[in-house]
């Protein structure tokens, strides 16, 4: 079957826009792509490279959640980012305003994961992967 789908664009409503658009496009480090400004509300898309999605049943996001965290807390909706080091970039987004809240652990699909809660309260794992890891799966 041929992908009908182009482009994965995950749309987050924040009560303090400033703030958000601050700590993902400056902490995170996500280029601005687009942005708007207009009477009634503003926007701005961020290039977060190559996309996925994944699905997980609420058994097994409460298994990940058990790993990284030590008990369920991510809600329906958390990033997942792959990240050269994931202790640096807990610290950087840790600087940019970001609460740590989980790990460093090395998962059982040998990923080193760092578990964030952005100013939002959007939760982010930052994961790396370790030799001989799932191949870019963050499971």
């Amino acid at each position: 079957m041929t992908a009908l789908i182009r482009t994965l664009q995950v749309v987050v409503t924040v009560e303090n826009y400033e703030e958000a658009v601050a700590f993902y496009r400056d902490g995170v480090g996500l280029p601005v792509l687009e942005s708007w400004d207009a009477d009634d509300g503003s926007g701005v898309i961020l290039d977060a490279g190559r996309a996925t999605l994944e699905l997980l049943s609420v058994g097994e996001t409460e298994r990940v959640d058990r790993i990284e965290v030590g008990e369920s807390s991510s809600g329906p909706v958390r990033f997942a980012l792959e990240v050269d080091d994931s202790v640096a970039a807990a610290a950087a987004l840790a600087a940019a305003g970001a609460e740590q809240i989980g790990g460093p652990i090395v998962t059982p699909w040998n990923h080193r994961n760092v578990r964030v809660r952005a100013p939002d309260g959007m939760q982010l794992t930052l994961f790396t992967i370790l030799g001989g890891g799932a191949g870019g799966v963050e499971v």
